[in-house]
């Protein structure tokens, strides 16, 4: 593998880092429950709405963040237990081509594709 793999390291430990501090600021900026205002029965629902939409925009952020985190996370540890750049669902290597556009890969480019066309998400088996 032509690749450097303390380059690759080096990329997500920084991508680590940088989605932590996103998602601790995101979630800085969403006021909990009993903080947010309460509805009042004689209108102002255009706010409300626009309040519900912002919060449910800054939850799915959050979600995203959160996935991301872990792929990423998920291949520090492939790197602590020495298996960085092998398909989790074949075993196979993973092209350096793909390691260096997306460091956090964890399937190979045919698993991916399989992934992809299965409707379940799930790899089908055999």
């Amino acid at each position: 593998m032509n690749v450097n793999m303390n380059i690759l390291r080096s990329q997500l430990e920084s991508e680590r880092k940088r989605l932590s501090e996103e998602l601790e600021q995101l979630q800085a900026s969403i006021r909990p429950a009993d903080e947010r205002r309460e509805g009042s029965p004689f209108g102002k629902r255009e706010e409300e709405a626009t309040e519900s939409f912002e919060l449910e925009k800054k939850i799915a952020l959050q979600k995203n963040l959160r996935d991301s985190l872990a792929e990423v996370e998920h291949a520090l540890e492939k790197f602590e237990k020495g298996t960085y750049g092998l398909c989790d669902a074949c075993g196979k290597p993973i092209t350096p081509e793909r390691l260096e556009v997306r460091p956090h890969a964890a399937l190979c480019v045919d698993c991916k594709a399989k992934l992809a066309k299965n409707a379940k998400g799930r790899l089908p088996m055999g």
